[in-house]
């Protein structure tokens, strides 16, 4: 990995996240039209210009890098597992909270490096608000213009367990865990916000036990993972990234906390 240059590669992503975020914003203040797509969750003009600027962008910052987006073409295993490193987007995360109109959306980048993610960009574009991380740089959150801070997970067990929860997507599964752990705080907010609140300490786990892909966890996965936190599956082993066919992750937790075994809570 010493041949990539994160602290190089760094900024110009952070930038570009945002520059996304801007165009999406343009979209957001408008009137839009809702597509639904085979898998039955919908697209706007906001998620394909903002790939189309994501694609363009890391053509730029480092196009020897393949890129696979949400609102990419499939692209089959066969040719995927040809690549050692890779940028992986989703470029409007939370299409549902930016079609409701409630600002809980993101704008996601990671670059992958042997299955695992290296370099995680996550702009929060109604709050001007960026995350983003590196192996080894730390992790971080800019808000506007100020100067970035860094953050990190809480480790500390609190009396009341602090969990971050899906706006959108509950299930039986999530009902049965908050059952399971107790006393609790549940705070409900769309896309990859709920990671972002656990890297810097806000939350204790989010627990995500209804489907989602590789993309909607990639960027958060190194933040979290730089903060001082884990993304594991409810074996409490990491994810890894473009291993199978499907690009569906299993079942996971986020949490700061490891001495904890969470799919106790099951």
């Amino acid at each position: 990995m010493t041949q990539i240059n994160l602290s190089k590669l760094l900024p110009p992503v952070v930038e570009l996240a945002q520059l996304a975020g801007a165009r999406i914003m343009d979209i957001y203040q408008q009137d839009f039209d809702v597509i639904q797509k085979q898998d039955n969750s919908p697209v706007t003009k906001a998620d394909m210009a903002a790939h189309a600027i994501i694609d363009d962008g890391l053509e730029e910052i480092a196009g020897e890098f393949p890129m696979l987006s949400e609102e990419s073409t499939t692209i089959p295993l066969d040719d995927r597992a040809r690549w050692e490193t890779y940028w992986l987007v989703d470029p409007l995360d939370g299409t549902r909270e930016f079609i409701k109109r409630n600002g809980e959306f993101t704008v996601n980048i990671a670059l992958i490096h042997k299955h695992q993610p290296i370099l995680g960009s996550i702009y929060v574009p109604v709050t001007d608000v960026s995350y983003y991380a590196a192996n080894d740089l730390g992790a971080y959150k800019q808000v506007r213009n100020d100067k970035a801070q860094p953050i990190q997970v809480n480790r500390q067990r609190r009396d009341k367990v602090i969990i971050a929860g899906s706006r959108s997507h509950q299930t039986p599964e999530f009902s049965r865990f908050l059952t399971n752990i107790g006393e609790h705080e549940l705070l409900s907010i769309g896309s990859s916000l709920k990671s972002c609140l656990v890297a810097e300490g806000k939350a204790d786990i989010y627990p995500r036990l209804g489907p989602t892909s590789e993309w909607d966890t990639a960027a958060a996965h190194c933040i979290v993972e730089q903060a001082g936190g884990f993304l594991t599956d409810t074996n409490m082993q990491t994810l890894p990234y473009n291993t199978k066919e499907s690009l569906l992750n299993p079942p996971f937790f986020v949490f700061g906390d490891s001495r904890v075994n969470w799919s106790d809570f099951l």
